[in-house]
Parts: C-alpha cells; sequence; structure tokens
C-alpha cells in the first residue's frame, strides 16, 4: 500500500511541473510575441526622438518595454505612462484610482517626456549621440532611474539582446 500512495504522488506531483514547464512556455512565447509587437508599433517614435535627443533607439524602446510590460501595465493602459515616470495625473477623480504616476494624453507624449528626463541629466551631454547602450544603462541606473538599478540594469540589457534592439 506504501509503494502505491509513493508512485501516485510522484505522479500527482510530476502533473503540475509539466503543466507549470507548459505553462511557462506559453507566456514566454507570448511575451516575445507581445514585445515584438510593441517594438513594431513604437520603433518608428524611438527612432524619431532618437535622432531629436541622440539617445539610442535602442535605450528608449528597452526602458519602454521593461517598465510598460510591452504597453500592456496598468500605468501603460491608464495613464499611457510607458515609462513608470512620478508625476500628476486625474485617476483618482475619473477612475477612483489612486496612482503616483503622471499620466500622459498619449502614448507619444510620454515618450518625448522620457527622452526630456534624460536630456536634463547630467550625464547627458557626456552622452549625447553615443550608442553605446551599456553606457546610457550605466548612467541612467546611477542617475536614480529604479530603486533597484542591479537587477534593472540585467533586466534592461536582457530585453535590448533578446529583441535584437542594439542591432538597429
Amino acid at each position: 500500500m506504501l509503494k502505491t500512495n509513493s508512485i501516485e504522488n510522484t505522479r500527482t506531483r510530476r502533473l503540475p511541473v509539466r503543466v507549470m514547464t507548459t505553462l511557462c512556455c506559453v507566456l514566454f512565447v507570448l511575451a516575445a510575441s507581445a514585445q515584438s509587437k510593441y517594438v513594431k508599433k513604437y520603433r518608428p517614435l524611438a527612432d524619431s526622438l532618437a535622432s531629436v535627443y541622440g539617445i539610442p533607439s535602442s535605450i528608449i524602446l528597452g526602458v519602454a518595454i521593461l517598465e510598460s510590460g510591452s504597453g500592456t501595465s496598468r500605468n501603460a493602459r491608464n495613464l499611457n505612462n510607458h515609462f513608470g515616470i512620478v508625476g500628476r495625473n486625474n485617476l483618482l477623480k475619473t477612475k477612483g484610482i489612486r496612482t503616483r504616476y503622471k499620466q500622459y494624453p498619449n502614448v507619444a507624449a510620454s515618450y518625448a517626456d522620457f527622452c526630456g528626463v534624460l536630456s536634463r541629466k547630467k550625464y547627458y551631454s557626456r552622452l549625447k549621440g553615443t550608442k553605446d547602450t551599456k553606457t546610457w544603462i550605466d548612467a541612467i541606473a546611477r542617475g536614480g532611474y529604479s530603486e533597484a538599478p542591479v537587477e534593472w540594469k540585467k533586466r534592461i540589457n536582457a530585453t535590448i539582446r533578446k529583441n535584437k534592439l542594439a542591432t538597429h
């Protein structure tokens, strides 16, 4: 009786692992697809801002993908905020939602504000026009953009690599 229970327990423990593995694979494919669609949709905007501000479009898109969940986050959907920028919004008045993140009239305004924020940083004049994404990421992280800079740098680098943004 004990052996039967052990075998049954082993089988029931394996099933969730298989299900979880399959689920993770499906979610990975869906996330990759969402990121690919996001890049296709917003690359022209990022390229345009890159030529105006001298910030690599790979940095702009990489940060936007990470911070907005490829445009699916609550802030991206409700506030058009694709960069996690803090500021004023009217969600409490309109939807009863309290948040500290800034609201934009459209996604393009969010992208432009992100570039504007970076252009006011001390490191900007030194990096403007540089295409070295590692240097940009290090400077942005050191400049206090993220509350967890070490992890943020890893995730931005992975996002840029995964989406082949630096090769553009």
